[in-house]
């Protein structure tokens, strides 16, 4: 093997070695922050450029990918075993399509980001969300329209094409009560995960 081949597997083991795995806890977006500390940041970071609240593009993520950094639509299949290519160009954390992600990068400079990095899904969505609210009107609190909206575009809510969705409707529903949840469970927990790391050495 030459060296070129060896290095390309060495780099392939360490970046699959340190994927991120979902955490044990969606449930619960105190357990989430507590066992993913660099994710709490990145919610921070998103919440500070766009003015999102922590909880509504949590709410949207686990839905759409259950904080898997590689998740993708299933495979569709020609004769029902020919592989043909996916349903969809989503992919990642946020199931950003590739045409919507390309957006956000030209709109946002952010040419370096990546569908399967958090810190990346999490500003593609603060970007997604106000972009909603400056489009549609929808508030950046609404998880639930916001949810309508992330999935069916914004010329598709527009038109009011979920109306004939009845199980996209419940799902958007569910996402609403799962971003509630989550808003309450943060308030019990948001001092604690503010503390600085230095803190948390000596006293937690």
């Amino acid at each position: 093997m030459s060296i070129r081949g060896l290095l390309c597997l060495v780099l392939c083991a360490t970046l699959t070695g340190c994927a991120t795995p979902p955490p044990k806890n969606p449930d619960n977006i105190c357990s989430i922050f507590k066992e993913h500390r660099h994710w709490y940041e990145a919610a921070k970071d998103a919440k500070d450029k766009w003015g999102v609240p922590i909880h509504v593009p949590i709410a949207m993520m686990y839905q759409e990918s259950s904080f898997r950094h590689d998740a993708a639509p299933p495979m569709d299949y020609f004769l029902g075993f020919i592989p043909i290519g996916r349903k969809s160009s989503a992919y990642g954390y946020a199931q950003a399509k590739t045409m919507t992600w390309d957006d956000y990068v030209k709109e946002t400079g952010n040419s370096w980001s990546s569908r399967s990095n958090f810190d990346d899904a999490m500003d593609f969505m603060g970007w997604f969300i106000t972009k909603t609210h400056k489009i549609n009107g929808v508030s950046k609190w609404n998880a639930r329209l916001q949810y309508l909206n992330y999935h069916e575009g914004w010329g598709g809510y527009r038109r009011g094409s979920y109306k004939k969705k009845k199980w996209l409707v419940k799902v958007a529903k569910k996402v609403g009560s799962r971003s509630y949840r989550y808003a309450k469970q943060y308030k019990t927990c948001q001092k604690e995960l503010d503390r600085s790391w230095l803190w948390r050495l000596f006293f937690g």
